[in-house]
């Protein structure tokens, strides 16, 4: 593990962090910061109707072994908007990884997570 994962993970933790009052945080620990939010309609109906739980995951940043991961559900809607720099550390569609502190990158990803969230929320995913 490198010795910048500790100071990446803690600025992806604190974009997490400024969204967090709307939301449960369901992992708080050293190595992974997870917020959560109740289901909403669009949710249930992607389940065939039935309630699987009460609610699903919305963003949430790792500590792994070759990076730190942050883990953006609703990407897609806002993936326009970003930069060539930020989408070359997108990892499949909701996945960004980071080796170093980047604070340019981090300062477009924040901006990147609240649209994320809104259109999470407007398609009726969350609440």
């Amino acid at each position: 593990m490198s010795k910048d994962f500790d100071a990446v993970f803690r600025d992806l933790r604190a974009i997490l962090e400024r969204q967090a009052a709307t939301f449960s945080v369901s992992d708080d620990g050293p190595k992974r910061y997870c917020l959560d939010a109740p289901i909403g309609p669009a949710t249930v109906k992607s389940w065939g109707g039935k309630v699987k739980r009460k609610t699903i995951p919305v963003a949430w940043a790792e500590i792994g072994k070759a990076y730190v991961s942050f883990h953006l559900m609703g990407l897609e809607a806002a993936s326009s908007a970003m930069s060539p720099a930020l989408k070359a550390r997108l990892q499949g569609k909701t996945c960004f990884n980071f080796s170093k502190p980047e604070a340019a990158l981090f300062e477009e990803l924040e901006a990147v997570t609240v649209q994320s969230i809104a259109a999470l929320r407007k398609a009726g995913y969350c609440a």
